[in-house]
């Protein structure tokens, strides 16, 4: 782990990064760049995609201006079980399911995406802010209740048992909650990121919404550090094993009071993470960044405040240890190097897990370019023991790994629907797979779509946008429908992708 920075230290510093190269280590990890392809890809068209994608997750009654015209309105009656209004909000990848954990994180990341890169992205902006408000106004009605969350609609068991149109279902829409006596610091500590986050993106467009938001987080925070605990504890059978909690409740407490801290200044919020860091689990190392696991996020997002237009790393003694860890992720994911502990395809995908890979190959992306803009505008750099990483070299290891899910991969695949000559056309997507309202008005019932399913016949409507889980530890990629773990889209995959692509569209001056 990285001392603390002495004035001598900085000092030098400053003196080496004017000797290194803009794209260069101080070390023979080097050389792990020497593959990069130097061709740039669409990323202006891969960002409209990737945010339109979003429209294709809708549930509730769509607007007018739905671009995503093989979708219809669905969910019309969700909440009803318990006599609250629970219509809106994303299906989370490709059932028909509305888990408020994941939803949450995604309205997060879009929220991020949108503070550190939406002034890049001109035409788009209103189009993402669009998606940021679809989670957000679904989080509001979800706790609009005193010490009550609404989590989760959908019974996951009975919903993956068929395969229907969001327009069809006709599944229980059963709703689970978390209040004082069955708690939920996890989701709550997620929804109070998503709100707070939200708020800034909202402060000068629409400032009336904007502290609506921001009230409502700091009321949700207030209840899940109250009222500890994970939500799946008392919700196993119904979230498990498909969004539980396995990093606990901790993180999401960091999370949600460093995005209070962001959105508010409140110094409250930074004395709550100074005195409950340790115990939050601030100093545990880990090399992950998830829906579930918010440690390396908080860290980085720690790592800094604003004060006007500048940016400083923080000086607060207890706090240095935030840059601290924040080096030390990102020196576990440079390939190639000696301090790197992560894992990386042949074709050099980095490879985190079987399942669902993509989310971690965008949300490390999205990171590494965040932590490359704080680096930036502090004119510091990140140290791995004896080398110094550039911001310069964690932007090309972002744009090396985007670029390979766009098509720079051994069986030139893009990895995103509707991008490129050769994307995935079976895709693990209910509404995707069957034809649509539209074109096929009968209802399709429960396990009459199965016969799709097991079709090899491509889908008869493209998500446009939507990122799938990808291919395995040897750059293969089967293109089949059955094949959840690889062929499924999520909206997690997608929502750091969109501030990714912004940075990289512009730095190229595509928009």
């Amino acid at each position: 782990m990285p001392l603390p920075l002495s004035s001598s230290r900085l000092i030098a510093t400053f003196f080496v990064l004017l000797l290194l190269l803009s794209n260069g280590f101080s070390s023979s990890s080097t050389s792990s760049l020497s593959s990069l392809h130097l061709d740039n890809h669409n990323y202006n068209d891969a960002l409209t995609k990737s945010i339109l994608f979003f429209e294709g997750q809708r549930s509730g009654k769509l607007p007018p201006n739905q671009r995503m015209t093989w979708r219809s309105n669905s969910g019309l009656s969700d909440g009803s079980a318990l006599n609250v209004d629970l219509v809106g909000g994303y299906y989370d990848a490709g059932d028909n399911m509305k888990f408020g954990f994941p939803m949450a994180f995604t309205t997060t990341m879009l929220s991020w995406s949108l503070i550190e890169f939406g002034d890049l992205m001109n035409s788009e902006l209103p189009n993402a802010q669009d998606a940021v408000r679809w989670g957000t106004d679904f989080l509001l009605k979800a706790t609009s209740h005193p010490d009550t969350i609404y989590v989760q609609v959908g019974d996951p068991n009975i919903d993956h048992a068929c395969w229907e149109r969001p327009e069809d279902m006709d599944t229980p829409r059963s709703v689970f909650k978390v209040d004082k006596n069955n708690s939920g610091s996890d989701i709550a500590g997620e929804i109070t990121a998503a709100l707070a986050a939200a708020s800034i993106v909202f402060r000068e467009c629409d400032p009336s919404y904007s502290s609506l938001l921001l009230q409502r987080a700091i009321t949700v925070f207030a209840f899940a550090d109250e009222y500890r605990g994970p939500y799946s504890a008392g919700l196993n059978s119904e979230v498990c094993p498909f969004y539980c909690s396995y990093s606990g409740y901790q993180d999401e407490l960091l999370w949600g009071a460093a995005w209070l801290h962001k959105a508010t200044s409140n110094p409250t919020y930074l004395s709550y993470v100074q005195a409950n860091g340790r115990n939050l689990g601030a100093d545990e190392f880990d090399n992950m960044f998830s829906w579930d696991n918010k440690h390396v996020g908080a860290r980085i997002l720690l790592s800094k405040v604003i004060k006007g237009r500048h940016t400083y790393f923080l000086k607060v003694k207890a706090l240095e240890e935030y840059k601290e860890h924040a080096d030390s992720f990102i020196c576990s994911v440079i390939p190639g190097a000696t301090f790197s502990s992560s894992q990386y395809t042949p074709g050099g995908l980095l490879f985190k897990m079987g399942a669902s890979n993509m989310q971690y190959v965008t949300s490390t992306s999205f990171l590494l370019l965040t932590y490359a803009q704080y680096l930036t505008s502090a004119r510091t750099v990140a140290y791995c023991g004896g080398s110094i990483v550039t911001p310069a070299s964690l932007r090309s290891i972002a744009k090396r790994q985007v670029d390979y899910l766009l098509g720079d991969n051994p069986l030139k695949m893009s990895y995103m629907v509707g991008y490129g000559p050769k994307y995935p056309r079976r895709i693990h997507h209910r509404g995707s797979s069957l034809p649509s309202v539209a074109a096929h008005p009968t209802k399709i019932q429960c396990h009459d779509g199965f016969s799709m399913f097991n079709s090899q016949s491509p889908n008869p409507n493209d998500l446009t946008g939507a990122v799938v889980g990808g291919p395995d530890q040897y750059d293969q990629f089967p293109d089949e429908r059955s094949d959840y773990q690889r062929s499924e889209p999520a909206t997690y995959i997608n929502a750091p992708l969109v501030g990714a692509l912004a940075y990289l569209a512009r730095s190229l001056g595509q928009v």
